[in-house]
């Protein structure tokens, strides 16, 4: 495929290394240098300060959209005016109404959209959902998550605290991956939520921690924490079922070596029989979710992990600001 990558920070540089052998035919960035740079690394394609001339190419195919959460929406319904393929990273929008312009766009579409939620497909977190969906340990009662980074100096005046253009603070940023991990593990929607978003450390006008507690109609539990005052970086998410429990530690790199704990609860009960696989690798997520999002788009299915799932995360946010502007 022809890929355009619109945003070339942290993430354009990730999405530009999952890309395989696919093809490279633009590098997008309001800084034209970011752009070259990602050209360079990859000695192929063009690089530009317009991504409107870039999805208006009949030839780009795809689109990986990469940058600030101001023009995410902006970009995808373009793009999928466009009939452009669709990689667009979390949360896809600064609130529930910018991503559902992109999920109306691309009903219309023939091309397919996609959100960036590489967490789905790390290794520790796909063994987890392959056990869940086996059975093995019954039905899921309750979830326990944690997420969180200590920032660096000067954290408090970077884009993503600038609330015109970031849409919200830490339960925004890192809150959408546990809502999502939690929504695709129980299989269930949200019925009953709450929490509140508040700001602890960081000067800031936004929240730089978010608690929520999200019941579906069963009456499962998610019990969620994100965080940028943790000041060692750590995702841990406990998943307990009817008869065994799955702990995820570590992201790998800064996180912590990626590890599953699955606790099998035994017959007579008491301490449980436990299998841990570890995985000492480089991040593969976001090249096993490109690598998805291509096969679904070879099979004109759509995706997992789509507008739709960003918009029911994010609508979880926005009640719980609510929520917390109301106290």
């Amino acid at each position: 495929m022809n890929v355009a990558i619109i945003g070339c920070g942290l993430i354009g540089e990730k999405r530009l290394n999952a890309l395989g052998e696919h093809q490279l035919l633009y590098a997008v960035d309001k800084d034209i240098s970011r752009a070259q740079r990602l050209c360079d690394i990859r000695k192929q394609g063009t690089a530009t300060d317009s991504w409107q001339d870039v999805i208006n190419d009949q030839e780009v195919d795809m689109v990986v959209i990469a940058t600030t959460n101001d023009v995410l929406s902006e970009i995808t319904v373009a793009a999928l005016e466009n009939d452009k393929h669709v990689l667009v990273e979390k949360p896809a929008g600064r609130n529930p109404q910018d991503i559902g312009r992109a999920v109306e766009a691309a009903k219309k579409s023939k091309g397919f959209a996609k959100v960036g939620f590489n967490h789905r497909y790390h290794p520790a977190l796909l063994k987890a959902k392959e056990i869940v969906d086996s059975g093995e340990i019954g039905e899921l009662m309750f979830i326990r998550g944690r997420y969180g980074h200590g920032g660096r100096v000067g954290y408090e005046k970077e884009w993503r605290f600038d609330k015109e253009m970031s849409g919200g603070g830490e339960l925004l940023d890192q809150g959408v991956h546990l809502i999502d991990l939690s929504r695709w593990m129980f299989g269930s929607e949200f019925s009953d939520v709450s929490g509140f978003a508040g700001t602890y450390f960081w000067d800031i006008e936004l929240d730089d921690n978010g608690f929520m507690q999200l019941q579906t109609d069963k009456k499962q539990m998610a019990w969620l924490h994100v965080s940028c005052t943790e000041w060692k970086n750590m995702f841990c998410m406990e998943i307990y079922g009817m008869y065994g429990k799955l702990q995820i530690d570590g992201l790998g790199g800064s996180y912590g070596i990626e590890r599953l704990s699955y606790y099998k609860m035994l017959p007579e009960m008491g301490p449980p029989e436990t299998t841990i696989w570890e995985y000492p690798f480089p991040d593969r997520s976001w090249k096993l979710e490109t690598d998805y999002f291509v096969e679904c788009i070879e099979k004109g299915v759509q995706p997992d992990g789509n507008l739709v799932d960003a918009e029911k995360a994010l609508e979880i946010v926005y009640e719980i600001y609510d929520r917390s502007e109301a106290k």
